[in-house]
């Protein structure tokens, strides 16, 4: 059943991009596959992804934290493509008849064109370089400090590359280098990474233990405590 709605949303996510236009990414995201992956795509381009891809940060996120439960959808949020455009991102969240998660469809919007088309017309409407100097459309950069403080999703082709990024997201938490890591620090940082959804991706636990300077053994060590201690707090609460 759930391969079956994963299908049509496929033909979905197609009839959208072609009815959009190029400036539309649509993507649909198969949970139920071993490894939860990029299934359909249309407009590609855009986020610099192929069919394949790993979840994006947001997605994994919204799967750890259970944010589909309360809501049927996520609008409006900040994306940065492969090539560092600004793009405006939505998911409505795919379930089955029993309420379950299966997939997601994501719409991925690149207003580029349209922010060089008002330029050219505020310097048509305005003399010299008043316009460039005063009133010409900024592109927001996506290492500017407002988007420090603003959720963004980010794209990846890789799992390595959605897993190297999550530890960059989280190792300012310590101040060592990791080979100086105490084992209560890389606990730490293995909890934040399992708070963003990190290990529902095979072969996250092969990256992590390479960059935290451990075996995969004491990473599996750590989830199994992590996750004891949260079924305990679970069960008081």
């Amino acid at each position: 059943m759930a391969s079956d709605l994963i299908r049509q949303y496929a033909a979905l996510a197609e009839f959208l991009g072609r009815a959009l236009g190029p400036d539309y990414e649509i993507a649909v995201h198969d949970l139920n596959k071993k490894q939860p992956s990029l299934v359909a795509l249309v407009n590609g381009h855009i986020s610099g992804r192929e069919v394949g891809a790993p979840l994006t940060n947001i997605a994994l996120q919204i799967i750890a934290d259970r944010t589909y439960l309360k809501q049927p959808y996520k609008l409006n949020y900040r994306g940065i493509s492969a090539s560092g455009k600004v793009l405006r991102c939505s998911t409505f969240f795919i379930k089955d008849e029993k309420g379950a998660l299966v997939g997601l469809l994501c719409i991925n919007f690149d207003d580029s064109r349209y922010k060089e088309l008002s330029q050219k017309v505020f310097a048509l409407c305005h003399p010299d370089h008043y316009a460039e100097k005063n009133i010409m459309v900024e592109d927001v950069k996506a290492d500017s400090e407002s988007s420090e403080k603003t959720e963004q999703e980010s794209f990846y082709s890789s799992i390595a590359a959605a897993t190297e990024d999550a530890l960059l997201s989280v190792m300012h938490t310590v101040a060592l280098p990791p080979e100086r890591l105490t084992q209560g620090e890389k606990m730490k940082i293995v909890g934040l990474l399992e708070q963003k959804g990190v290990f529902m991706m095979k072969g996250a636990v092969v990256t992590v233990a390479e960059k935290l300077a451990c075996s995969q053994a004491s990473i599996y060590r750590y989830l199994g405590k992590i996750n004891r201690e949260k079924k305990q707090v679970d069960t008081n609460g």
